[in-house]
């Protein structure tokens, strides 16, 4: 008997190891943790129990009978973060690069099928060189297997994927269908073609960073949500992700206790400049909204005329949507669109309440985004929230023009609270555009045209730039002091806290993908 327990004890240390001491000290020279490191700096201390430790790969060609590793290179089970239960699945570089074979890939679905089972986030730490290749059409198996399980758990469990090293090829659709991608600064890169590819079929010559780095995937693509210096920020943007989701589709996010006070915020009166024409930044009205220090952005560089993440509500945690007039004026164009429409879909998908500021002069316009489909990509943006049945509240802190207003979680999409500030204007467009439409004949006529113009500007700002016609047809439920902003939300969300839709029966809408 204990020769047996020897023989056992002897291959958990063996399969510990990975790839052996020199591949670990190799992974280490590229500031990089292993596998293990990784998923023990990222899990309650003595919490995680591991699925699959001995398994080794079937493959007998081109030699590799003789080059087994217990584990196959990945590391994969169960434990809790912050108490709370969720699954893991870590790539070992130390073996085979990570590359993915039939074995490896089966264990990656074992704890995916778990996770959907017990309704508890599966995150995935990527760090591979791609397929098996010397399994050939199996490992390509094993990646649709995870693909498939990806689509299947979507909108039933949170899906994050870290990306901590190379993710090449087929990998990268992977995290691409998850909830949430991180990349970790200098050390990973995804494409679908790597820089030899590329440099053969186009001509061009790029590094790896360049073609897929976090740099490039947070500010160009969008691919990327967060990215990271290092593995240790990495594991703890997850860590801290994760403590604003909740742990299904079934339940809410956990709430944090907290004791109301009066809740007036005197520093949101002095936000908007006096010169409409002045920008601000929408994330000092976040701030201020917002509990202390709660505030968690995502999609930081993409498209920066929007904002959005996660941030707290006494206590509750909420989804913000919010046009940056630092940054275009705020407003709407092909990235902004898909960026709040993913997110959107996000918080809907798992009863994240949806705040949305508005401070929106439009849609961008200009040939560029007509022939990138603006028509289509704003139309994304516009039916995610008109789908969405979490409770939505709306503040529009300066401008909503145009078709704009009405995508900004309007009251007629749906929205279950309006709100404005005195600063609101609410048109079709500005007064200084519409008064020249309007009053074409009459400034054209005049002896002094300018002096005409600025009369009619001054007119049509009159009727229509402020809050009060909308909210006189109750398309504003009510106009209301920058500093009461959220104590008002606070009273919104908690009265809406137990909000029921039925939605029509049908298998799916036809979102303008």
């Amino acid at each position: 008997m204990k020769e047996k327990q020897k023989q056992l004890l002897q291959k958990m240390a063996e399969a510990r190891l990975g790839g052996g001491e020199k591949r670990i000290e190799k992974q280490h020279s590229k500031k990089k943790l292993t596998a293990r490191e990784r998923i023990e700096y990222l899990l309650d201390d003595g919490s995680f129990e591991e699925v699959g430790m001995l398994v080794t790969h079937r493959s007998t060609d081109f030699g590799m009978e003789n080059q087994q590793f217990f584990g196959d290179g990945v590391v994969t089970g169960y434990g809790t973060i912050n108490g709370r239960m969720i699954y893991v699945f870590a790539q070992d570089f130390t073996v085979f690069g990570g590359a993915l074979s039939e074995t490896h890939a089966e264990k990656i679905c074992k704890v995916m099928d778990l996770a959907v089972k017990m309704g508890a986030p599966i995150i995935g730490l990527n760090d591979s060189g791609g397929a098996r290749i010397q399994e050939g059409v199996r490992s390509l198996g094993g990646y649709a297997d995870i693909f498939y399980r990806n689509v299947q758990s979507s909108g039933v469990i949170p899906q994050i994927s870290a990306i901590m090293g190379p993710c090449a090829g087929g990998a990268v659709y992977s995290p691409a269908m998850t909830d949430f991608t991180i990349m970790v600064e200098e050390t990973s890169y995804m494409f679908v073609t790597g820089p030899n590819v590329v440099k053969t079929v186009t001509n061009e010559t790029v590094s790896s960073e360049e073609l897929g780095g976090a740099s490039t995937h947070s500010t160009k693509s969008g691919v990327t949500h967060i990215t990271a210096a290092n593995d240790i920020a990495c594991l703890e943007s997850i860590k801290k992700l994760l403590g604003y989701i909740p742990q299904n589709n079934q339940i809410t996010a956990p709430k944090i206790p907290y004791q109301l006070g009066d809740e007036l915020r005197e520093e949101l009166e002095h936000i908007i400049p006096d010169d409409t024409h002045k920008p601000y930044d929408m994330k000092l009205v976040i701030n201020g909204i917002s509990d202390q220090d709660s505030f968690f952005e995502i999609h930081k560089d993409y498209a920066e005329n929007i904002v959005v993440g996660f941030s707290r509500l006494a206590g509750r945690s909420i989804g913000i949507i919010a046009n940056q007039p630092l940054s275009l004026a705020g407003v709407l164009d092909v990235n902004s669109s898909k960026k709040a429409a993913r997110f959107t879909r996000f918080c809907d998908s798992f009863n994240i309440p949806l705040l949305v500021l508005v401070d929106v002069p439009g849609f961008l316009p200009g040939t560029d985004q007509e022939w990138r489909g603006i028509i289509v990509h704003g139309a994304k943006l516009l039916y995610a929230l008109s789908e969405a049945t979490v409770p939505r509240v709306t503040v529009i802190t300066r401008k909503a023009y145009g078709g704009a207003y009405d995508v900004m979680n309007s009251k007629h999409i749906g929205a279950d609270m309006n709100f404005a500030w005195p600063t609101a204007e609410i048109a079709v467009m500005g007064a200084k555009g519409a008064s020249e439409i309007i009053f074409k004949k009459e400034i054209s006529e005049a002896k002094d045209p300018e002096a005409k113009w600025k009369e009619k500007e001054a007119e049509y700002a009159t009727k229509f730039s402020d809050p009060y016609r909308a909210a006189r047809r109750g398309f504003i439920d009510e106009v209301i002091l920058p500093k009461e902003t959220r104590r008002k939300l606070i009273k919104a969300f908690s009265m809406l806290e137990n909000k029921q839709v039925e939605s029509p029966k049908r298998k799916h809408g036809n979102i303008p993908l």
